[in-house]
Formats: structure tokens, sequence, C-alpha cells
């Protein structure tokens, strides 16, 4: 057994008598007889003897405290009163000891605490014991085990051998906190006999009955499992049983493979009432500069009958030379419903692809490409724009001439769709479905702050950006289009701060006037369709997200803010803000707050409370209040309950492909009551069509020693493809069995 430190322990100096020289000779004997040297120091003064209890030198030398011992002439050494041995890390205490040298053998009366080092740190109890001389091998009588504070052994005989093999007979077995007035724990282990390999971090069950709340339950001859130590371990992990109205009852049972120190492999085979099979499985692994994770599925259902269906998923990230980060995804499905019948993901866009960046003080470097596998209904994976790649340089400078700030972009973005078709189909989007386009872009912008009089900010700034396109097969456009674009602009910033009491008022009006280039070449239009209009980009310089679009004219962008600092830890925040255009040149759609001379007013507030509650609205209008956009969040995080909830209002805009008002809430919620019981409740309703999109309950007890999770669940949209289901999913969890089974609840208090 490999020897661990343990901290210094001392008696109490009220406890601890003088000792004559032959008190120290049986810690000799017992030091000598273990191949070690004595360190104890020899005193014959009551009063001089006062000093801490002596600790080993050497963790071969074994130290031995008690109230009285004597020297027998039968070679027998005798300790009573606050028996304790130090060994090798291990610490031993008993009522009373016999040591007898003829036979090399420890007697023990109890009670005994027999304290183990290493991981798993295991506290023996037992009323009688016979030991040998180094604490590794012996029987102890009327003992109990506990396993890293968590797992609880009682059995009638506990043999030690070799300090590595724990043999426990008659044996319960249980992780629940036992009260006198009711002895039957939740759970319990009933077995022949355990074998605990310390080694290996083992428990090897022998005629094993499992019992819940004392009814027998199942019975296992041979029953292997991990003790509380063990991170990583091959064998079976927790089931699952789930039952939905397409695939019926069935029960996912995974087993876990560990490979080797870096790499694993889980496999979970689901078997369910309605001709369900299926095999699952996930690969993973670290390596010295990155992971990977690859996972699947294989089925054969009711769903699908005349085909097998599956789906593959990998996830890898590697760090390369010089600070450069790759990421490697693979989205891959046999049928658009599988993934939503099997309840891995709601995603229905699957990216497959690269990325590759570096991000540093003064650069970032940033490439994307790959393909996009649409299972929207109605969404063709020919006539969309799936193959895409997208690379862009970022550096930042600080011109000593000209101050401020200044920063360089290069962009290269390629879009490619695999109909060859050069008109609009079916799917009536006024672009062709065969359209295809490259685009290199340079961006150059430059800012400088100025301190004006009176606390007033200015800043200066000036932008240009110039776009080289080629397009293919769209006679709307030439082959190649080039477009330069200059803007300069000025802003101004007034904060005004005003301390009243225990709060603080800053106030800041925000002026930007802004001149783009008016009437440059008009680009094919692929990544700008969709526009936000917020605080956030109030003050841009363009309010498309991507470069196909950029904003031109003469315009003013004008806003208010108002914040509040409270000393008791809350917070409010008002921004209230327009954007005025000198001319409309029909740059963006109804519906997106931004069209026309003027746009929709934006007024966006937020609040937070020391109390863990957060909201936040941000809404648009016109002059007569007509709302376009409206958008609340809620968030609360309490000790008994946490909260999120949205509610999300957009008016129509065929532009952007919505054709009827959007009108959605959702709700997000988790609580707690009683001891151990926890609940969580989510939804998402759509008041446009009357009806919920998705619910899901979940229901969790929790105690020291099990976990038990229900979850309800019901989808109710449908398509083409997917029709409206109905879940439901349960599983227990043991403590005790594995490092990771822990379930963190606080120990049930026994009634009195």
């Amino acid at each position: 057994m490999a020897a661990l430190t343990l901290p210094h322990l001392t008696r109490h100096q009220n406890r601890r008598p003088a000792r004559p020289a032959w008190a120290w000779a049986l810690a000799a004997a017992l030091t000598l007889g273990a191949g070690g040297t004595s360190q104890a120091q020899t005193s014959t003064d009551p009063v001089a003897d006062t000093t801490p209890a002596p600790a080993p030198v050497q963790d071969e030398a074994a130290t031995l405290l008690a109230d009285r011992i004597i020297l027998s002439g039968s070679n027998q050494l005798i300790a009573e009163g606050a028996v304790e041995i130090y060994y090798r890390s291990n610490r031993l205490s008993a009522a009373r000891l016999i040591y007898d040298r003829n036979t090399d053998q420890l007697t023990l009366e109890g009670p005994i605490r027999l304290v183990e080092p290493g991981q798993t740190g295991n506290i023996i109890l037992a009323d009688q014991a016979q030991l040998s001389r180094d604490l590794q091998n012996g029987i102890l009588t009327g003992a109990r085990m506990v396993m890293a504070r968590e797992l609880q052994l009682a059995a009638a005989q506990i043999r030690r051998q070799n300090g590595r093999y724990t043999t426990l007979t008659q044996v319960v077995a249980s992780s629940c906190q036992i009260c006198i007035t009711d002895e039957t724990p939740l759970w319990e282990i009933r077995a022949r006999k355990i074998t605990h390999d310390a080694e290996a971090r083992q428990l090897m069950f022998e005629g094993a009955q499992f019992r819940a709340m004392g009814v027998p339950l199942i019975y296992w001859p041979h029953l292997r499992m991990p003790d509380p130590t063990v991170e990583r371990m091959t064998g079976f992990l927790r089931p699952t049983l789930r039952t939905t109205s397409s695939l019926g009852t069935g029960i996912k049972l995974p087993y876990f493979i560990a490979l080797n120190k870096s790499a694993d492999l889980t496999l979970e085979p689901y078997i369910s009432s309605s001709y369900t099979y299926t095999l699952g499985g996930r690969y993973r692994q670290a390596f010295n500069a990155g992971t990977l994770t690859v996972e699947g599925a294989y089925s054969r259902d009711s769903v699908l009958t005349e085909q097998p269906r599956s789906y593959l998923f990998a996830d890898g990230s590697f760090d390369l030379p010089l600070d450069f980060t790759l990421g490697v995804q693979v989205r891959m499905v046999s049928d658009p419903s599988y993934l939503l019948n099997y309840d891995i993901t709601e995603d229905d866009r699957l990216w497959s692809g690269l990325t590759l960046e570096r991000v540093r003080d003064d650069e970032l470097i940033w490439l994307r490409a790959g393909n996009t596998h649409s299972i929207r209904d109605g969404e063709s994976n020919a006539t969309e724009p799936m193959l895409a790649g997208d690379l862009s340089w970022l550096k930042v400078f600080h011109p000593a001439g000209l101050g401020g700030e200044a920063t360089l972009e290069w962009q290269l973005s390629t879009l490619r769709r695999a109909s060859t078709l050069t008109v609009d189909g079916a799917d009536d989007d006024a672009v062709p479905d065969g359209r295809d386009r490259v685009r290199a872009s340079m961006v150059a912008d430059w800012r400088r702050n100025w301190l004006l009089g009176g606390g007033i900010l200015a800043t200066t700034q000036a932008e240009l950006a110039a776009d080289l396109v080629q397009v293919s097969q769209d006679p709307a456009y030439p082959d190649a289009l080039l477009r330069t674009l200059p803007s300069v602009g000025v802003e101004l910033r007034w904060p005004w701060v005003k301390t009243s009491g225990r709060a603080a008022h800053v106030i800041e009006p925000v002026a930007q006037l802004i001149w783009s280039g008016k009437t440059p070449g008009d680009l094919p239009n692929e990544d700008s369709w969709l526009t936000e209009f917020d605080e956030g980009n109030l003050f841009s310089m363009s309010r498309f997200p991507g470069g196909d679009a950029r904003e031109r004219g003469l315009r003013a962008n004008l806003g208010l803010s108002w914040t509040r600092h409270d000393a008791s830890g809350w917070s409010l925040g008002v921004t209230a803000g327009r954007v005025i255009h000198a001319d409309d040149l029909g740059q963006f759609t109804t519906g997106s707050g931004l069209a026309g001379e003027r746009s929709d007013w934006l007024l966006a507030t937020h609040l937070s409370t020391g109390s863990g509650l957060i909201l936040s609205n941000r809404a648009l209008f016109d002059d007569k209040f007509d709302f376009s956009r409206e958008e609340l969040r809620l968030a609360y995080a309490g000790a008994e309950y946490q909260i999120a909830a949205g509610y999300l209002w957009m008016e129509t805009n065929p532009a952007e492909g919505r054709l009827v008002p959007t009108s959605e809430l959702l709700l997000s919620t988790g609580w707690g009551w009683g001891t151990g019981w926890t609940g969580s409740f989510e939804t998402r309703y759509d008041f446009t069509a009357d009806r919920a999109a998705k619910a899901k309950f979940g229901l969790q007890y929790a105690n020291e020693c099990v976990t038990v999770d229900l979850s309800l669940s019901r989808r109710f949209t449908s398509s083409s493809s997917v029709k409206p289901e109905t879940g439901v999913g349960i599983s227990v969890q043991l403590a005790g069995f594995g490092a990771g089974t822990a379930t963190g609840a606080a120990r049930r208090v026994c009634a009195r």
C-alpha cells in the first residue's frame, strides 16, 4: 500500500497522563517489528510530559497512545483507555488492545474505528477485531464500513487481506440515512458476500438482492459495481424508461467502456414496445491539444418501417500552432423526423464544416466553411445557398499621425446553390434557384474621441467599404460587380451625473450624424435579409447584419438614455431613440422598424435588482403608437424558485417570410418545496395559432442516496414529416456507486 501523509493529530493534554519509559517501549516494539525505527522520546517527569502526541517521522514508524499500558511476562502488551494507533497513515482507535508478540497479532475490543488513507478514505467500525501488526490482515466482527462518506456497508464480519481486499459477509449496503424510528432505508442491497478491491476500486457482490423500502425487487447471483471514488470505469450506466406516442414504451440501457485514460465509448441500446430497436453510441477522446466527440444511432422502428433510420454527429476542437483553434462539426440524419422522434435535438438546420480562428489583442482571424442541410418543412436544400464559406481578417492600428484607432478588415464570402436554374421556381422568393455568389470586401475604419468643454465627448469617424462580387446563374446581374461606399460621421455625447441621497442618476443625450454614398451599385443580397433595430445598433454606421447590403444616404441617429443606480443594489435604465433619413432610399422593409424617412421610435427599458430579478423590454412604435415589435423578458433566480419568461410580438413582413403576425410566449420555471422535491415547467405558446407549440413538465426527488427524475412533454406542432407527440420519461440514480453519483442533496434528518 502506498503511504500517504496525514495531518498531524494531537491528543488533548488533559487526557494524557505521564508515560514512563516502558510505555514508549510498546511503541518501539511495534515500530521495530514493522522494520522501522522509533522516534519516541522518554520522560519520567509528569510535568514535563505535556507535549502533544509524537508524530511518526518515517512512514514505517508506529505510534501507540493509551491511558494505561501494561507489560506482562508472557510477551503481551495490554493498552486500555482511549487507545489510538498511527501507522502508515492509518488511524485506529479502540477501548482495549492486546498485542501478543508470539502470534504477532492485535486483539481489539470496541468500539473500534479504523480510518484508512488513500482516495477512498474508508472508515471501518467494529465491536471486536483480530488484526495483524501492520493492520492489513485480520477479522472484524459486528462491523460497518463507510466508503467516501457515501456508501455504508453493515456486515456480520469483515476480513482484511493484504490491505487490498476487504471481504464482508452477510452484508447490507446502502447510502441512505437510516433512522432508529424506521430502520428500513429507501433502498438497500443485501448480499451474501461483498469483496472490495482497493486497488481496482471495485465492489463484487455475491448473492445480491435489491430492495426498495424493504420490498425485494431484483436478484443478481453476481454483480460488480465501482466504489464511490471511481470516475471512469467500464460498466452499465443509469437506465432510462421512456414512453412516446410514436415509439411506445421503451428502455435505454447505456454501457460505458473506458478504453484508456483519454478515450471512452458508450453503447446505448434502446428497445421499445412498438418494434423499435436502436443502438446508439458515443465515442470521446481527449488529445494533448484538443478533444473529439462522435455520437450516433441506428434504428429500425414502426415510424418508417420500410427503411432504417440513423443520425451521426461529431464535434472536435484542436489547438494549432500560432494560437489558431480548429473546430470540426458534422451533422447528418437519415430523415427529417428522426431527431425529434428520439428527443435528440430540436435543430432543423444542420451545419457541417470547419471553423478556424485566432483572437489576439489587435487581431482577429476567423474562417467558417461548410454545408447546411435543412430538415425544416417547406425548405429546399437545392434552391437555398446551403454551401457557404466566410473568411475574415481584422487588424487594429493606432496611427501616430492621426491619433485614435483604425481597423482594417478583409472579407471573403462564398455561397453556392445545388440547383442550376437561372429563374425563380416553386419557392417564389424572387431569387433565381441556382444563383451563386462570391464576394471579396475590404472595410477600413477610423475613429477618434475628443473631450470638449462642459464634459461633451465628441467622436469623429470615417469608413471606406469596397466590394467585388462575382454572380453566376442570375440574368439580373452582370458577372462581376464593383461597389465602393465612403462614410463619414460625427457624434456628440453629453453625460450628466447627479447624486441624490442613496442613488446616482446618469442622463446621456447622444446625437450622431452620418453621411454615406447614396447611389452605389446594388449587389445581390444573400446575408442581410433580416434586420434588427435595437439599442445595440442605434448608433452604428450600418444596421445590416452582413456585407451584401450597407446603409446609405444622410442620416441622423438620435437617442437619450437615463440610468439610476441605487445603493441598495438595484438599477433602472431607459433608452429612447430614432433614426432620421434625409431621403427614403427603400433600403429597409416594412416591419423592420427602419423603413421610411423616419424610423419607428425605439424604447428599451432594463431593471435589475439585488435579489436576482431582471426585467427588460424593447418596443418599436410609430408616431401613432402602433407597435411593429414588442419584446419583453423576465428572469428571476431565487433560493426556492426560478423563472424565465419572454413575450414577442412582430407585425407581418412578407419580405422576411412572415405572412402573419408573430405573437409567442416563452415560459420556463423551476421551484423547490419540501425536502428534496423540485419541479420544472416550460412551454412555448403561439397566440396567433391559438395553441401551444410545446410544453414540458419535470419532477425530481433527491436525497442523500437516490435521485428520481420524471418528465412529461408534449409537442403540438405538426408538418408533413413530424406529427404531434407526447413523451414520458423516468430515471433513477442511486448514490454511492461511482464518483459522479452523489446527488448533492442534504441528508435527511431523523425524527425523534
